[in-house]
């Protein structure tokens, strides 16, 4: 099968990245397994972070190399196992879903085994480009707001609003009837209040945590994408109300998150509940977020879509950091056909 791949993260993944027509292929499908032939994949920071953790992290994550990254994917079933589960889908099926973690046969190659807790049905009338964003950020996004959020009234903070988790963050956010205030920088203002942001907080132009801080205690529900500014979570007593929860989706790094559980109040730590978002497997978010794309209550934004050949592009632009919306990668055409 065709594929990226690679041996080493040494400099970056993208440095790394090469491209074999004849990599070998992940072997039948068993148990609760799905044999599928991706269409699309879109990638995640996390694609390129979990490979280039420290060498034991990396050995426990991905254990044979060479490999191929990519969790996201819309894609064509070609063979199913032989659990319940599996059979429940039927080969020549599109269906969307995620890997869950990084495997040795990421969504960068032309065939992946599934698991049929982590895939759904493809909806009739939802694009595969716009079905393969889902896996990773819009059920991260619906994890970490929809088991919070009691009332159609509650007011959300979310630190990183234009990135691919934000969009669908602010999206499912105003679904629920909640007011929401995002950060983002001066050139995404616009395109945040224009995805239904009620209030934006321009971070190149002003102090992130004195403007929470001047509203109160005011904010039920804190997202943080992205694990900065210092002090975010140290000081949210200041902004989010008593007994309410700040989940932590996206960090700048592992110690990032470290640093947030186990710092005490009493030496400067939060004093309001933290959560560090770890996805559970829910096939109903694959086909509730689908839906809601279909019916046009979310509108998936692309920031940039590559063809095959183009994918270690595609990792130096999320490596930019200036996207806004995700990046979808073209693995294989919709009408081909498995060999």
């Amino acid at each position: 099968m065709k594929a990226w791949l690679y041996s080493s993260t040494e400099g970056g993944l993208e440095k790394n990245l090469f491209f074999s027509p004849d990599a070998r292929a992940p072997g039948s499908p068993r148990g609760d397994q799905l044999l599928i032939q991706v269409i699309s994949t879109s990638i995640n920071p996390a694609d390129y972070k979990a490979p280039a953790m420290s060498t034991v992290c990396g050995k426990v994550l991905i254990a044979t190399t060479p490999a191929s990254p990519g969790m996201d994917f819309c894609g064509r079933v070609i063979a199913v196992g032989s659990d319940p589960a599996a059979r429940q889908f039927t080969p020549g099926q599109l269906v969307l879903g995620c890997l869950g973690m990084p495997r040795q046969f990421g969504t960068l190659g032309e065939f992946i085994l599934a698991s049929a807790n982590n895939t759904a049905p493809l909806p009739l009338g939802v694009d595969p480009d716009a079905a393969a964003t889902i896996g990773v950020a819009g059920r991260s996004s619906y994890q970490s707001i929809v088991p919070y959020i009691s009332t159609p009234d509650s007011r959300v903070f979310i630190n990183g609003g234009s990135g691919g988790c934000g969009v669908y963050g602010i999206q499912i956010a105003k679904l629920l009837g909640c007011h929401v205030t995002v950060t983002c920088s001066t050139r995404n203002v616009q395109f945040c209040r224009d995805l239904g942001a009620d209030e934006v907080i321009d971070y190149t132009a002003q102090d992130v945590l004195e403007v929470l801080k001047s509203q109160g205690q005011v904010f039920d529900h804190v997202v943080d994408h992205i694990g900065s500014p210092e002090g975010l979570y140290q000081e949210c007593h200041s902004f989010l109300k008593p007994g309410k929860v700040f989940v932590q989706v996206g960090a700048s790094s592992m110690l990032t998150f470290a640093h947030r559980l186990i710092r005490p109040s009493l030496l400067g730590g939060g004093k309001r509940k933290y959560v560090a978002l770890l996805m559970k497997s829910h096939n109903d978010e694959f086909v509730q977020i689908a839906n809601w794309i279909r019916e046009g209550k979310i509108r998936v934004e692309f920031d940039a879509v590559y063809e095959f050949e183009d994918t270690v592009r595609a990792f130096e632009r999320l490596r930019s950091g200036r996207t806004r919306g995700k990046i979808v990668i073209h693995v294989t055409s919709p009408d081909s056909e498995a060999a």
